[in-house]
C-alpha cells in the first residue's frame, strides 16, 4: 500500500505514473504478475528500457518482484503490482507540500 507521508512520496509516485509506458506496465501486472521477458514481450519493449521503467515503479512502491524458478527449471524474476488507492486533492497538496525537501543548489 502507498503511503503518502511527504512532499517528496508524492512527487516520486507522481512522476512514476507519469509515464505512458509505465501506465502500461501497471495496466498488464494489473491482471496478474509477469517475469521480465513474458512483460516485454507483451509490451513490445526491449528488456533493459523495461528494466529502467521497472525500477521507477519499484522505487516509488506501485510494484514488487521477487525470483522464482519456472518449470522449466530457469530462474526468472516476476513482477507484480502492489495494490494501491490515494485521494489527491488541494488540501492533500497543500499539506504534503509543506514537507517538500528541496534540492541544495551546486
Amino acid at each position: 500500500m502507498i503511503h503518502l507521508d511527504s512532499g517528496d512520496d508524492l512527487l516520486l509516485v507522481l512522476e512514476a505514473l507519469s509515464n505512458p509506458h509505465r501506465l502500461k506496465i501497471i495496466a498488464v501486472l494489473s491482471e496478474d504478475r509477469q517475469y521480465v521477458s513474458e512483460l516485454a514481450r507483451l509490451l513490445g519493449m526491449s528488456r533493459p528500457l523495461l528494466y529502467l521503467h521497472l525500477q521507477k515503479l519499484e522505487e516509488a512502491n506501485l510494484v514488487t518482484s521477487s525470483m522464482e524458478i519456472l518449470d522449466s527449471g530457469k530462474a526468472a524474476k516476476f513482477y507484480r503490482l502492489i495494490p494501491f488507492q490515494f485521494d489527491l486533492n488541494e488540501k492533500m497538496i497543500h499539506q504534503l507540500a509543506l514537507t517538500l525537501t528541496m534540492p541544495k543548489k551546486k
